[in-house]
């Protein structure tokens, strides 16, 4: 098979190197990684089974290898990996080779290997103590300040110190700003009786964890999935959400399409009368993207898999009010979900 690859990740998975200016070929057995000087030394030293090319324009070097190289009939591309002036550049004389094959690295990368999944496993067992140690603290300092502080705070935290990257940026949203499934952080306050939504996860080797919890706010607090909130109605959307996770969980089996999975938990939060304000999908894939493949989505037909990674995130978001999510990763092991980081 040949192909070609541009994305950090997709080149990373091929060859274990990946740099911000890069280009992995692949022509029948023989690979190419071709980057500029700033990444010769390591480039040589990291990447694997591949051959080290050296150019400041990366792209005329590509160009060149496929004018080389004889009997090419097909070359596949991920249009998402490319703007139009860099494979206008990369395609000049020999466009009808090329093929598109939208996420076609995530699609190889679906089904993760033992290894993947023990470097899934150890980040969301480190983002799982993060959430620990973030909620220990509240009582103790985080009480009065405001959502800008508290996620300044929360990447300290889920980043260790800055020993592991961020998968993405920390939401930690009060109240009526978790009603924003990507909320932003603003000047409210903190104080205890509050709803607070935390959602957050590290990398581990370049492979990330995800993982919400909304809490309520007391001396009691803890970021397990049993919460108990002194308003009513937070009570009861709460337990909606937290029913839908468990069930999905519970239920998911391999051989499941992921429309079947989202249906698990969209019906139950249609029926308590509240699907309106469940505005996502259930779930994504997650490994070197925080957004992988499966999408657990109600227009998915892909069929679930030993060896899949993705998570369930069921949610309701009342605007004005508050909004509520739980979200935990699972993989796919002997037919059955568990989940990461438990």
């Amino acid at each position: 098979m040949n192909y070609i690859l541009k994305n950090e990740n997709a080149i990373f998975y091929e060859c274990g190197y990946s740099c911000d200016n890069a280009i992995f070929l692949k022509l029948g057995s023989e690979s190419f990684f071709i980057t500029d000087g700033r990444y010769e030394i390591e480039a040589k030293e990291y990447a694997q089974n591949t051959t080290v090319l050296v150019d400041r324009d990366i792209i005329k070097i590509a160009n060149e290898l496929l004018k080389s190289s004889k009997n090419i009939q097909k070359l596949i591309f991920d249009p998402h990996e490319w703007s139009v002036a860099d494979f206008a550049k990369l395609s000049a004389g020999y466009r009808d080779i090329f093929h598109e094959d939208p996420d076609f690295s995530r699609k190889k990368r679906i089904i993760k290997t033992g290894q993947e999944i023990d470097k899934l496993s150890w980040a969301a067992k480190l983002g799982a103590n993060a959430f620990e140690n973030f909620i220990s603290k509240i009582d103790l300092d985080l009480i009065g300040l405001d959502e800008l502080t508290l996620t300044y705070l929360a990447k300290e935290q889920f980043s260790h110190g800055g020993l592991y990257e961020l998968s993405f940026d920390p939401i930690v949203a009060i109240n009526a700003n978790a009603a924003k499934p990507h909320a932003r952080p603003t000047n409210d306050i903190l104080k205890y009786n509050d709803l607070l939504l935390i959602d957050a996860g590290l990398k581990f080797e370049r492979y990330c964890s995800d993982r919400t919890r909304t809490i309520f706010v007391n001396k009691q607090m803890q970021c397990s999935t049993i919460q108990r909130f002194n308003s009513t109605k937070m009570q009861r959307v709460y337990d909606i959400v937290c029913k839908a996770h468990d069930e999905a969980i519970s239920q998911l089996r391999s051989g499941m399409k992921a429309f079947e999975v989202d249906a698990i938990t969209r019906d139950i939060i249609t029926k308590a009368g509240y699907g309106d304000y469940f505005v996502h999908s259930t779930g994504h894939g997650v490994g070197l993207d925080i957004h992988e493949l499966p999408v657990i989505s109600s227009k998915s037909d892909v069929i679930i898999e030993d060896g899949m990674v993705f998570t369930i995130e069921p949610g309701i978001y009342l605007p004005d009010e508050f909004g509520v999510r739980v979200e935990d990763t699972v993989v796919m092991k002997n037919g059955k979900a568990e989940i990461l980081g438990a």
